[in-house]
């Protein structure tokens, strides 16, 4: 729907015309001067039609001009059809471990075989797009935890970020404490039933300042409900020099302390083996944590400004180039 936003802006349409009304000149009265030759070059037909035509032509562009400028002036804007927005979500951390152990090709993604973090990257950044109306955020951790995103509305930059982790880049241990610390600081201000981390990783941990159970006990304090999740293959074919050997590459998985974080803070554990169950662990969660849906709406508004401004515009280069032409012919 077209809409103005200063629609009284119009009123001085008419103001050129009265402008034209009032400073009309006097018509003056002198004596005759008679001058034959001057009387024939002023009837001649053609040279009036081609005044007259310039005249109008000079009104009708000026007027023109002029109501475009005040139309641009009253801010059109069209103002689109209602949109609901979500006005209340979770706040949601993701914390991923990007330690060195989450480089081990355990995974089978679209049939080929990819390590742990890049599976994570495929089914983290499909919820993290389908989060619409929560806050979400992104914390890496190995040796040391940071915060890579802080809570935003914008999941496609998150998405980007969470793309462009690297393996190694916090170091080669694993910080799963530290991590749940991040989280704690950075949700505490937030309202007390909508904090949320999901911790994802394939180790224990070995490294940080914080242990994870006392992590655990202050996330609770905090209201902070943890939901932790242990990534990695529980058996793997592997050749060495005795030939094939079935060995368990998720050995190093703490599942009991994970448990215990999950039971401690009220959320879950869950264990993906492939990427098939991190996907149904995803989808679980957003059955766990829904989003709060209000029936507020919102109208979308673009400005049009710009259109009415840019035809007045072209209408006095249309001038300047009339004007220019007749200088140069006369």
């Amino acid at each position: 729907m077209l809409s103005l936003l200063w629609p009284w802006i119009l009123a001085l349409a008419p103001l050129p015309l009265i402008y034209r009304v009032l400073r009309r000149p006097q018509p003056l009265e002198v004596a005759a001067l008679r001058a034959p030759m001057l009387v024939q070059a002023a009837n001649h037909q053609p040279t009036i039609a081609r005044s007259q035509w310039r005249k109008r032509f000079l009104f009708i562009t000026l007027l023109l001009c002029w109501l475009s400028t005040l139309v641009a002036l009253s801010q059109p804007v069209w103002v689109g059809e209602p949109v609901a927005i979500p006005t209340s979500g979770r706040d949601i951390l993701l914390a991923v471990d990007i330690s060195g152990s989450m480089e081990r090709d355990d995974m089978q993604l679209g049939g080929r075989k990819v390590n742990r973090l890049v599976a994570v990257k495929s089914v983290v950044g499909d919820f993290v797009v389908e989060r619409k109306g929560d806050r979400l955020g992104l914390i890496l951790f190995g040796e040391k935890a940071y915060l890579q995103t802080p809570l935003t509305f914008d999941r496609q930059t998150m998405q980007t970020l969470l793309n462009e982790a690297q393996i190694g880049f916090a170091g080669q241990g694993t910080a799963i404490g530290d991590a749940i610390g991040v989280a704690i600081k950075r949700l505490q201000e937030r309202p007390e039933n909508h904090r949320v981390l999901i911790l994802l990783t394939d180790g224990a941990n070995n490294s940080g300042q914080l242990d994870p159970l006392k992590a655990a006990n202050l996330a609770a304090l905090a209201s902070v409900k943890i939901y932790t999740i242990g990534i990695g293959a529980e058996s793997q074919e592997e050749w060495g020099l005795f030939g094939r050997q079935i060995t368990n590459p998720s050995a190093d998985l703490d599942e009991d302390t994970l448990t215990e974080i999950a039971v401690i803070t009220g959320g879950n554990y869950f264990r993906a083996r492939n990427p098939s169950e991190l996907l149904a662990i995803y989808e679980r969660l957003n059955e766990l944590e829904p989003i709060d849906q209000s029936s507020e709406t919102i109208r979308p508004v673009a400005s049009l400004f710009y259109w009415p401004l840019g035809f007045a515009f072209l209408l006095a280069l249309c001038l300047a180039l009339t004007n220019s032409r007749r200088s140069i012919h006369a």
